[in-house]
């Protein structure tokens, strides 16, 4: 196994869209626990490209050949995330983007996943969503949480301007606040006021799972 999770990170890294979904078909041939085939293998060669790029060793055209490899794959694990879900019944409403300034939503899409098939209704913003977008559209559909994601230290500063903001309009209390993604540990989590914070997607689920209750 721990060849084929070496195989995925390069894989991904490379941009190789075919070769990623051989990989996933192996893995789910292989009967592998989807979340950490993601997170260990696919998901590490993204985060090794979030580093490269952000100091400038890589450039947004293998951001985005990674992302459509990714996603391919995604889409072949997706049926083996599905069956593992237990709970399928609507726990929440979750608004989720990427944060203002940030074009990479893999990481995103990987937890978007994960909460869809846990059983929660999703608000999929998409990438470099303004702090605006979070807030009106948590308002208008009444979401319990809203989860903004980055990958580069230099779009981390939106998140606590998004807490912020929903102090100052007086709705705070209405709408957790999940943070995550490559450069955003725990302490900056709690140091900005976010409400929960998950290193992984299945992590990113059970503080959702608990802010939800």
């Amino acid at each position: 196994m721990d060849k084929l999770i070496g195989d995925m990170e390069q894989a991904i890294i490379a941009g190789d869209k075919e070769r990623c979904v051989e990989l996933a078909r192996q893995a789910v041939a292989k009967k592998l626990d989807p979340a950490e085939v993601l997170e260990k293998g696919f998901g590490k060669g993204m985060q090794v490209l979030g580093d490269q790029f952000e100091k400038g060793e890589v450039f947004l055209p293998e951001l985005l050949f990674a992302e459509d490899a990714m996603t391919s794959a995604m889409e072949i694990l997706k049926p083996a995330i599905e069956a593992a879900g237990t709970d399928m019944g609507k726990k929440g409403k979750v608004v989720i983007g990427t944060i203002s300034g940030d074009v990479h939503d893999i990481g995103k899409n990987i937890v978007k996943m994960f909460l869809s098939v846990s059983g929660f209704q999703i608000f999929d913003l998409g990438r470099d969503v303004p702090v605006k977008n979070y807030i009106d559209t948590a308002k208008k559909e009444s979401a319990g949480i809203i989860a903004a994601s980055a990958l580069m230290t230099t779009t981390m500063v939106y998140m606590p301007e998004l807490i912020k903001q929903l102090g100052e309009l007086g709705i705070r209390k209405n709408h957790k606040v999940m943070v995550g993604g490559a450069p955003v540990i725990q302490s900056w989590a709690e140091q900005i006021g976010a409400d929960g914070y998950g290193l992984t997607a299945k992590q990113a689920v059970e503080v959702a799972t608990k802010l939800a209750r």
